[in-house]
C-alpha cells in the first residue's frame, strides 16, 4: 500500500489513524532518512493514545517507553546501534511482546523480527519539500488497518 503525505499534520492524521486498531504484541518498523517523517508520523500514534505532549525522539536513550491506561507503548530509534547484538544486550527483544513497538531505523534489526509486524517506509519528494510518499508493508500475519 502506497499512501502519499502533502504535509506533517497529514502524517500525523495516518499515524492516528493507523493507532486506533493497534495492539499490544504489534510491531512497526519506521524506515527513511532523517526528517522524512519517521517521528511525525509517530507524534500521531502518540496522540491517539493521549500522549501528544510527551513526543520526543529516542535518539540518544534508544528506547522511551510510554504507559498509557490501554497498552504500553515503545518507541526506539535503533540508528546509534552497531550491531543486532547491542540490541539483545539492552533486551530489545523482551520488549516485542510487553506492548507496542515503534522502532525507527528497524531495517537494521528485521532479521530477529517476530514473523508478523508491519513495515512503513518513509521518502520525502525532490520536488515539493511537504511531499512524502509512505509505503506500507505488512509480514505474516500483521494486519493493518485505515480506518
Amino acid at each position: 500500500m502506497e499512501i502519499i503525505s502533502n504535509s506533517e499534520k497529514e502524517t500525523i492524521e495516518l499515524g492516528k489513524k493507523i493507532a486506533k486498531n493497534l495492539k499490544k504484541g504489534d510491531i512497526i518498523i519506521l524506515s527513511g532518512n532523517l526528517g522524512s517523517g519517521k517521528t511525525k508520523f509517530t507524534e500521531g500514534i502518540l496522540t491517539y493514545f493521549g500522549l501528544e505532549n510527551e513526543i520526543s525522539s529516542p535518539t540518544f536513550t534508544i528506547v522511551n517507553e510510554y504507559n498509557t491506561e490501554k497498552v504500553n507503548i515503545y518507541h526506539f530509534d535503533v540508528y546509534r546501534l552497531s550491531d543486532i547484538d547491542e540490541f539483545e544486550a539492552i533486551g530489545g527483544e523482551e520488549y516485542f511482546e510487553k506492548g507496542i513497538c515503534i522502532v525507527e531505523w528497524g531495517e537494521l534489526i528485521e532479521e530477529i523480527l517476530p514473523e508478523n509486524y508491519a513495515k512503513i517506509s518513509f521518502s520525502r519528494s525532490l520536488e515539493n519539500e511537504n511531499l512524502r510518499n509512505i509505503k506500507i508493508d505488512t509480514f505474516g500475519k500483521f494486519n493493518l488497518k485505515l480506518d
